[in-house]
């Protein structure tokens, strides 16, 4: 039966809702985990934006909204305790870098920040780490998401990632 309803498709979803993507291990150990592998990848296929000395900046692969960062420490912890002093103070100061950078280039009015810790809340990679930075923006939340279970996005991550990095500043040196 036709009906008449437009349709936007987001296919690359369909890996993270089923799991498809998973490595065969799971994200518990390093080797199968996407946060402790995503700063070797191949330029091409990187989302990494910026990176630090204990901690990343990144796309996530899965945005909630265009320009969507996680801030990630190198090291495979999963509790933000269990974070040591320096790493705790270069995540914050790559959550500040990193607000200033999406004000710059996208223009977002606001944002929201947080970390999901454990499969209990919420977190889809528990094992590691990571803090959301979500720009927003006045009217971003419409009826897409709503009734179509859909969020548009009109940039490719590809070029998001390319936007952000370019704009990010380069670290001071130390000597």
């Amino acid at each position: 039966m036709r009906d008449e309803l437009e349709r936007l498709w987001t296919p690359y979803r369909m890996q993270y809702i089923s799991g498809a993507d998973r490595p065969p291990g799971g994200y518990e150990a390093p080797e199968g985990c996407p946060f402790c592998t995503s700063p070797q990848a191949p330029p091409g296929d990187s989302l990494v934006v910026a990176t630090g000395e204990r901690v990343y900046a990144m796309l996530n692969r899965y945005p909630y909204n265009p320009g969507h960062l996680l801030i990630c420490p190198y090291r495979h912890v999963a509790d933000y305790p269990d974070l040591d002093r320096p790493e705790t103070a270069e995540l914050a100061a790559f959550t500040q870098t990193s607000m200033r950078v999406i004000r710059q280039v996208s223009g977002a009015h606001g944002f929201n920040l947080g970390m999901n810790q454990g499969g209990v809340a919420g977190a889809g990679i528990a094992a590691h780490l990571h803090q959301h930075v979500v720009p927003r923006w006045g009217g971003d939340t419409n009826f897409m998401p709503v009734v179509g279970m859909t969020k548009v996005l009109p940039q490719l991550l590809a070029d998001t990632r390319d936007l952000l990095a370019k704009a990010w500043p380069e670290p001071a040196s130390t000597s």
